[in-house]
């Protein structure tokens, strides 16, 4: 039915390459996941404790200048060949990113409006989860926009060490591209990664604040406020 050389493969083996996907996501969607778990506290910690920023930072910088091929290979001597060390490396890869980015949303918070809140009886608490974090919150949501594109993107790497993924198909192609399996893969990967751009851009753009920050106070702190205009 499909005879377009370029989409051919694609749909004739459709099966295959949806299982592809799904390993695909179940590594990208894993490591981003472990990386979100550890920066979030750790963005927030450097926010709070600046000269701390400097040498984590700057180890994690470390970390992202290892070439990606170079850095699977070192894994695969300490854990094997599969999908664990392809999580390992994409989660190290996305903690640079997001690392930074959290940190940098929490700093960018305006401290005029943090005192504000304090000046209304909100404790460290109640300002951090009511006003840092909603204010915080876009930049920290097109930090992960950009993880998640370049996780999916070094995933493909994860099939030179057994993990399968959409990247199988890359390297099974490479030897003979008329057999159509390059083109299924780049196609998928390009689908996954523009889905993956539109859903966080939209979510970016519902999280981005419309409100001024003095009115995002008071929508989220009306008993101080009506206490004290009594």
């Amino acid at each position: 039915m499909f005879d377009f050389p370029l989409t051919k493969y694609l749909f004739d083996h459709f099966d295959v390459v949806w299982e592809r996907m799904v390993e695909h996501l179940v590594i990208s969607g894993t490591s981003l996941g472990i990386a979100l778990l550890i920066s979030l506290p750790l963005g927030l910690l450097l926010s709070r404790v600046r000269v701390l920023a400097t040498p984590v930072l700057g180890l994690l910088g470390i970390i992202y200048t290892i070439p990606s091929f170079a850095f699977f290979a070192v894994l695969v001597g300490f854990v094997g060949i599969g999908a664990q060390p392809a999580i390992i490396a994409l989660t190290s890869y996305a903690l640079v990113i997001l690392v930074r980015n959290i940190m940098v949303a929490f700093n960018s918070v305006d401290p005029a409006v943090k005192e504000a809140a304090r000046g209304m009886g909100m404790n460290g608490g109640q300002v951090l989860w009511r006003i840092e974090v909603p204010l915080a919150l876009p930049i920290v949501i097109a930090g992960v926009r950009i993880a998640a594109l370049s996780t999916i993107a070094l995933t493909t790497i994860g099939a030179w060490i057994g993990a399968g993924t959409l990247g199988q198909l890359l390297r099974d192609g490479l030897p003979n591209p008329s057999t159509g399996k390059l083109y299924a893969g780049v196609i998928a990967i390009a689908a996954i990664a523009i889905a993956t751009d539109i859903l966080f851009r939209l979510v970016e753009r519902l999280a981005n604040p419309t409100r001024k920050p003095a009115r995002r106070i008071q929508s989220a702190t009306p008993q101080p406020i009506s206490g004290l205009q009594s």
